[in-house]
């Protein structure tokens, strides 16, 4: 039995980076979450060169002694793993560093030394960084779909509303006739915003949130947004609107501009606005993009005004809908009616049963037994 990548679990799954050995012997795929790195039995066995009993044993003798604690040290994982000819999916523990590193110095393997010394380099730089470069998986050949979903997730980050309005203010900011505080730049902004939209999916951002917002549907309307549920700040982004193919066009076309456009600001060459406007125009012509040339038919106000009246009426819904905390409550009252229940008529039963010994019990005045 061989045991893959792991799948992504249900939840919190982290990233997955590679380590490899000094002498590039072994390699193991190794998950990074909760700010440590974990391993199952059998990558800790192929770490330390060793079998999966003997780990097993070890791990079993570090929480005998008190040294570490299972609930502090082990998480299960949903793991994927080649049975034969078939693929099974199965929840696997995983063990972070510390019980790592418990296991390799019991185990006396030099590699141990190894692999704390990269797994704190990689969890320094995942915490200053907020991510880890795989730079093994990166150069190798056969690397997979990896690259490219690296490249997808930079593309998402860049074209985040907030990291995407710094890089261009970054850009413009060196427009001749830039005022931060003129009205003319936030119209400016606007009309960047909406050109990206529009060659992305054929509506300016205002469109979009005036359409999609929608109290009746599910999340009303929304495909992301930040937190465990939507929030106000959510429902006047455009961007949270927007389906999957949408986003994918949206992140290529706005990846693709900060590129051309960072290329254009190493000139030196003076550029007003309405410049830069124009240079908009020339990159999504050059990409074969529908180019926006008026204002749109939905103001940006307007746009925010029915998001915000229809979230109102999503979350009195969203409030009149029973909570998870109602519905435990009523399933106890429930389970406690049917044992209350099953108590009076256990006890019926039992009243039932004993009635005739007691009655067989009493022997009439006058009368002997007849076993006397």
């Amino acid at each position: 039995m061989t045991e893959n990548l792991p799948a992504p679990a249900a939840d919190d799954s982290g990233e997955f980076i590679l380590f490899q050995t000094a002498d590039g012997q072994t390699r193991i795929e190794v998950r990074m979450a909760h700010e440590t790195v974990w391993l199952s039995q059998k990558a800790m066995a192929d770490l330390f060169q060793t079998t999966k009993q003997n780990i097993s044993q070890h791990l079993q003798t570090i929480y005998e002694d008190g040294e570490l604690h299972p609930e502090a040290t082990v998480k299960k994982y949903l793991t994927v793993q080649t049975e034969g000819n078939r693929e099974v999916s199965r929840t696997v523990d995983h063990y972070n560093l510390d019980a790592i590193l418990a296991v390799g110095y019991r185990v006396r393997s030099h590699r141990g030394t190894q692999f704390r010394i990269w797994a704190t380099e990689r969890l320094r730089e995942y915490l200053i960084k907020g991510f880890a470069m795989d730079d093994v998986r990166l150069k190798r050949a056969g690397a997979g779909n990896y690259f490219e979903e690296l490249l997808g997730r930079i593309r998402d980050i860049r074209s985040s509303e907030r990291v995407f309005w710094e890089k261009v203010l970054d850009i413009y900011a060196t427009s001749i006739d830039y005022d931060p505080s003129a009205k003319s730049s936030s119209l400016f902004f606007r009309t960047v915003q909406n050109k990206m939209h529009w060659a992305a999916h054929g509506h300016t951002a205002a469109e979009v949130v005036h359409q999609r917002a929608d109290a009746s549907q599910p999340n009303m309307g929304l495909t992301s947004w930040d937190g465990d549920r939507p929030r106000k700040s959510d429902v006047s982004i455009a961007k949270n609107y927007l389906q999957q193919d949408e986003i994918e066009a949206l992140n290529r076309i706005v990846t693709a501009y900060l590129e051309f456009a960072e290329l254009q600001a190493l000139n030196r060459k003076p550029m007003t606005m309405v410049d830069w406007i124009s240079k908009l125009d020339d990159f999504l012509k050059l990409s074969d993009r529908e180019i926006l040339t008026h204002a749109g038919t939905i103001s940006h106000d307007a746009a925010r005004e029915k998001a915000e009246a229809e979230f109102a009426v999503y979350k009195k819904q969203q409030a009149a809908l029973p909570q998870p905390v109602d519905e435990h409550f009523a399933r106890s009252l429930d389970e406690l009616k049917t044992l209350e229940s099953q108590a009076k008529e256990a006890k019926k039963k039992a009243a039932a049963h004993s009635e005739p010994k007691k009655k067989a019990a009493k022997t009439p005045k006058g009368k002997k037994r007849s076993d006397d």
